[in-house]
């Protein structure tokens, strides 16, 4: 480790997500931001300059300091892979947004590559450690919903038109910009996380206000649980002026409903001790970037960084392990599969690279 006990990181990307890898970082006890690096030096000099750590130019550089345990991934969806396996090869822990790749077998690869170097692979899901997804974890392993019938996923955001031309990456479907794998892929991932496997999708893609780019803005899905519950996502960066987004879980024995990051309904047939608090979690003014890509807090990365950090201490694991994320992005694949064929999918599936043309 850089030193004694502390855990040095370094951010692969200085756009719009390393403010949040920043701040988490500073904020977490017992880590430090080394470096970050950006093919941009001008954009790695002020996110440099902002946070009080060196500007370099290459991941390379990173990998060659030896005060840095960690590479956060920040770049580009369809540039995780090659970052993830090279850094784990020089033996650092990797830690990449979400999607951990653009396909299966790159996640399989770098799960390999990792799994080989003896370090860890962690995929920032940061949704799933807010409190009311923890409670509804708990009520259904609990069997507090009874017959789970419902799992459903409301996310009506709003980006303008300028937010697809601040990086060429984001009006390119091949490199993950589509509304499906770039933002409600942390909402598919807590219903995935809740409610175990899904077996078969349906799904329909438009593009709906934002013309002058060739990807979805519009995800309308249905979902079919192993557990035999049924579910919808309905995810759009079109619907002006934006609104929180909403996990609902149905069961014949209770309701629960997460808007945002508070919970909004907390219902079951039998009552318990506890339950007034749990209907009273969530910060409730607290943005969670249904208006804008940098209106939400970092305190969720931060768990994530810290769950990270004593990992690499060797006391426990990431606190999402990527082959958790692989369940996900299994499903978005799905859904891809299914709207560029007009018909349902099961899952498991095989990479299709043509669903990115």
């Amino acid at each position: 480790m850089s030193q004694g006990n502390t855990v040095g990181f370094g951010l692969l990307g200085a756009g719009l997500i390393a403010p949040f890898h920043a701040k988490s970082i500073q904020a977490a006890e017992g880590c430090e931001l080394i470096a970050v690096a950006d093919m941009n030096a001008e954009r790695a000099a002020k996110c440099a300059d902002t946070f009080g750590c060196e500007a370099v130019s290459s991941l390379e550089d990173l990998l060659g300091d030896d005060r840095i345990d960690v590479v956060c991934i920040l770049t580009p969806n369809h540039l995780h892979h090659d970052a993830a396996v090279a850094a784990a090869r020089a033996g650092k822990h990797v830690l990449t947004e979400k999607p951990p790749a653009m396909s299966l077998a790159e996640t399989d690869a770098m799960i390999a590559a990792c799994r080989e170097a003896g370090v860890h692979l962690g995929v920032v899901l940061q949704c799933r450690v807010r409190k009311p997804i923890q409670a509804m974890r708990r009520a259904i392993a609990e069997g507090r919903f009874g017959r789970l019938i419902h799992a459903d996923v409301y996310m009506k955001w709003f980006r303008a038109a300028d937010y697809y031309r601040m990086d060429p990456w984001r009006s390119s479907r091949r490199s993950g910009a589509g509304v499906t794998i770039q933002h409600a892929f942390h909402y598919i991932d807590l219903v995935q996380y809740l409610m175990g496997p899904v077996t078969e999708v349906s799904a329909r893609m438009t593009n709906m206000a934002h013309g002058d780019v060739d990807l979805e803005d519009t995800l309308d899905a249905s979902l079919t649980y192993a557990n035999g519950a049924r579910g919808v996502v309905v995810a759009s960066t079109a619907m002006w002026p934006g609104a929180d987004v909403r996990i609902e879980i149905n069961g014949s024995d209770g309701a629960a409903v997460m808007a945002g990051e508070r919970m909004e309904r907390w219902q079951f047939r039998q009552e318990r001790d506890g339950d007034e608090a749990i209907r009273a979690l969530g910060r409730g003014a607290v943005a969670t970037a249904a208006s804008g890509p940098a209106d939400f807090d970092f305190a969720d990365h931060q768990v994530v960084i810290e769950a990270m950090a004593e990992a690499v201490r060797g006391r426990g694991e990431p606190f999402i392990a990527a082959p958790s994320a692989r369940k996900t992005l299994e499903i978005a694949l799905a859904m891809y599969q299914s709207a560029a064929r007009d018909v349902p999918v099961r899952l498991p599936v095989e990479d299709d690279p043509t669903i990115w043309k």
